[in-house]
């Protein structure tokens, strides 16, 4: 049975109202997509398995429940294995193995994606355009900043993934910037010019 990015939106709004979810699962939909390009994976695949990692995670928010009870609903609506995989895998209290590459890049993109969108909203103009590789790097060190951010998660998710987490980093700012509008990161001009951070 094919799945379409379609079929996977309409199920992840049927579960979840909160716009920083619907956000955070296009964000991390949309670095996965630019990963599984580079890699020269089925990004239709991945980008599904981005949009939905999280899709029980409003009603279901609770180790005990998140994911598990997504993953039922997406084998018992006849979704691939491989994809319910990674998104087991994704949440290390599971205890499922991170295997495959789509397994390693879901949990490398999950946590980095939201804390990139987070450091754009803080900056004065909310702009993805004035975030920068330091910015992120300095804003991890801040342990106050988007607390609920898994730092560990972003530092171990480039190490599995095999990638310098300088370029890492880069990468998804890249991605996040080709779909700014539609993540509502494109920020506001102040003064008639974007500010310089």
């Amino acid at each position: 049975m094919k799945f379409t990015r379609e079929d996977a939106w309409t199920l992840l709004n049927e579960h979840t109202q909160n716009p920083s979810l619907i956000k955070h699962a296009l964000a991390v939909e949309t670095s996965i997509r630019a990963y599984a390009n580079k890699y020269g994976e089925d990004s239709e695949k991945w980008g599904i398995v981005g949009l939905l990692h999280d899709f029980d995670y409003e009603k279901h928010p609770t180790p005990e429940e998140h994911p598990y009870i997504g993953c039922d609903i997406l084998r018992q609506s006849g979704y691939p294995e491989e994809m319910i995989h990674a998104i087991m895998a994704h949440a290390d209290y599971t205890g499922v193995k991170r295997e495959s590459l789509l397994d390693k890049t879901l949990f490398a993109v999950d946590e980095l994606s939201g804390f990139v969108t987070a450091v754009a909203l803080v900056r004065p103009t909310k702009s993805i355009f004035d975030v920068d590789v330091k910015s992120v790097k300095k804003k991890l060190k801040d342990k106050a900043f988007a607390r609920g951010v898994s730092r560990e998660d972003v530092y171990k998710g480039a190490e599995e993934l095999g990638v310098d987490l300088d370029e890492h980093i880069q990468f998804v700012i890249d991605a996040l910037q080709e779909r700014a509008d539609e993540l509502g990161l494109r920020g506001i001009e102040i003064s008639g010019t974007r500010l310089e951070a």
